[in-house]
């Protein structure tokens, strides 16, 4: 007889809040880890597919129904000991916004991912699996404008690629970069000088799907 595994989905969910990377999780309150933080997940039901289960867990389980969230398949656990309690297989979604609210749900918090240092099951190895994808996506996608307001600044755009990748890049050599890779950003005419200094150009998000060039991390600025 073929055993039955139950699917579980849990989420990912990163933003840029307070000059850090942050990812939402909540406090458990239950055994088993009692009082560790935990990515925000649950099992998908019989008549959803896993978007639409990773959709209903953002709102319901996260608290964030309506939420701005770039989600996409991150990948999928299905070691044994991953849960002390039952064989559990999860899928795990990535999900991307800019500064988002708190959480409607009690327990949950946005924390900074570095502050994340032990977490309940194997939710720290996939939260770590989920930056490094994010760090990746910024390379050769413009998911780093996922990060940003509607409308955004070059020096906005550029503080969220040095807080995911935590390092720090020339602004100048970062503007000529994002200004010429193809269909990343759009002017929108505006300009702003809630910087300071001389009124700096709005941009929206291009229609690029892939950077031409990409945004090499290993690449010296």
């Amino acid at each position: 007889m073929v055993p039955s595994i139950p699917v579980s989905v849990d989420l990912v969910v990163l933003t840029v809040r307070n000059h850090a990377l942050s990812a939402l999780v909540w406090r458990r309150d239950n055994p088993p880890f009692l009082r560790r933080w935990s990515l925000s997940g649950g099992f998908i039901q019989l008549d959803e597919d896993l978007p639409a289960a990773a959709h209903r867990i953002l709102a319901e389980r996260a608290g964030l129904p309506g939420a701005p969230v770039h989600l996409e398949q991150l990948q999928t656990y299905g070691y044994p000991d991953r849960d002390p309690r039952q064989r559990v297989l999860s899928v795990a979604y990535l999900g991307l916004a800019p500064d988002l609210p708190a959480s409607e749900k009690a327990h949950m918090s946005w924390q900074p991912v570095d502050s994340l240092t032990v977490m309940a099951f194997d939710h720290r190895r996939i939260m770590q699996d989920g930056i490094e994808r994010a760090r990746a996506k910024l390379e050769y996608t413009p998911l780093g404008a996922a990060f940003c307001p509607p409308e955004f600044t070059v020096a906005d755009l550029r503080r969220v690629y040095e807080i995911v990748w935590g390092r720090s890049l020339d602004p100048r050599n970062f503007h000529r970069k994002v200004t010429k890779a193809e269909g990343f950003l759009v002017e929108t005419g505006a300009t702003t000088t809630r910087d300071g200094g001389r009124p700096a150009k709005l941009y929206r998000r291009g229609p690029a799907e892939l950077l031409h060039p990409p945004m090499l991390r290993s690449l010296k600025e």
